[in-house]
């Protein structure tokens, strides 16, 4: 009898750039934007990028705890705990955000606490409303 497995991985094919010292994330070239000309908001996507680069941080052991984060950042323990939060959106949140480049009206705080949700919800939370 096998279990069921206790992880899952899940691969975005996003690429991360460089532009002017700042990171960027782009989306595949085989995928076009949904809508040429609509962006989503960039605080959006630099603070997922931020969340995602925290969360690998953790992961390597480059640091060890939220704290060796915030110090190295330069923020708090609470902002650091709120935000890496989006590190952990559903793969179809992400990919309306980052590939489809959705634009809508969501605040971070929004975002952050529908990355609280189960994936199954979280869609819905964050552009049913």
């Amino acid at each position: 009898m096998s279990s069921a497995p206790e992880t899952i991985r899940v691969v975005i094919p996003l690429a991360v750039k460089r532009r002017n010292g700042r990171p960027r994330i782009l989306p595949p070239a085989n995928i076009e934007a949904a809508s040429e000309g609509a962006t989503p908001d960039p605080r959006l996507l630099r603070a997922i990028a931020r969340a995602w680069d925290w969360r690998r941080r953790l992961d390597r052991g480059e640091a060890a705890t939220l704290k060796d984060v915030a110090v190295a950042e330069g923020v708090t323990v609470p902002f650091i705990s709120r935000f890496l939060r989006l590190a952990y959106l559903s793969p179809e949140v992400l990919e309306h955000l980052l590939i489809h480049r959705c634009p809508c009206v969501l605040s971070l705080d929004r975002l952050a606490a529908a990355a609280l949700a189960p994936w199954v919800e979280q869609r819905d939370t964050v552009f049913d409303e």
